[in-house]
């Protein structure tokens, strides 16, 4: 969590590789990211961030883009993609063009694209901001399933009440810096920072 401009998106974009730190290291399921290591590291990370670009395609082609950039089989994608679409409860509108969703459905299918090939880190950028109550839900829903698996989830939430009901750890981030991360109990009733406590009431903290 953080303010506006605090760094949130762009702490995801490192953690994805698309961009590298001026100084320090990231190691993602220990192993350090760099050019070099990026695009093998970012095979097992999926990543979903604010306003999913959606091709000119059916559902089903949407989500299976995925698979067939990964090489997989056309057994395996069809497997694949009828599975991810259950999960986002989207099965129905597999052979529906995607430009044709609703901002709630299209946050859906690009959830699913990340699904479908099962990465192992899942990086999320309020992903239900200004969504339906009822989207928001499958989207929880199908996050909580995820950590139930073993998948570590980095989300990215301006909704303190969304952060109390998933969240294991929180971190607080203030002009690109972390001043406060720890079990969300901790964080909530005793953080150890002031500023983070006057975040959680409200106030203004820049």
């Amino acid at each position: 969590m953080g303010p506006s401009g605090s760094g949130k998106t762009t702490l995801l974009r490192l953690l994805d590789g698309l961009e590298f730190p001026d100084s320090g290291e990231i190691y993602v399921g220990g192993k350090r990211l760099t050019m070099e290591s990026a695009p093998k590291i970012r095979a097992n990370v999926g990543a979903v961030f604010q306003s999913p670009v959606m091709f000119d395609a059916s559902v089903y082609d949407n989500v299976a883009f995925s698979l067939r950039f990964r090489g997989f089989p056309a057994s395996a994608i069809k497997k694949n993609v009828e599975e991810a679409l259950k999960i986002v409860q989207l099965e129905d509108e597999a052979k529906r063009n995607a430009l044709t969703l609703s901002g709630g459905e299209a946050q859906r299918v690009a959830l699913a694209r990340v699904l479908v090939y099962n990465p192992e880190l899942i990086l999320l950028d309020e992903p239900t901001a200004n969504l339906d109550p009822s989207n928001s839900m499958i989207i929880e829903s199908v996050l909580r399933e995820a950590r139930s698996e073993g998948k570590t989830v980095v989300l990215v939430t301006h909704n303190i009440f969304q952060a109390k009901r998933l969240a294991d750890k929180m971190a607080l981030l203030l002009a690109g810096e972390m001043i406060e991360i720890g079990d969300k109990k901790t964080f909530f009733e005793s953080p150890s920072d002031s500023r983070t406590r006057r975040f959680i009431d409200g106030d203004l903290v820049c």
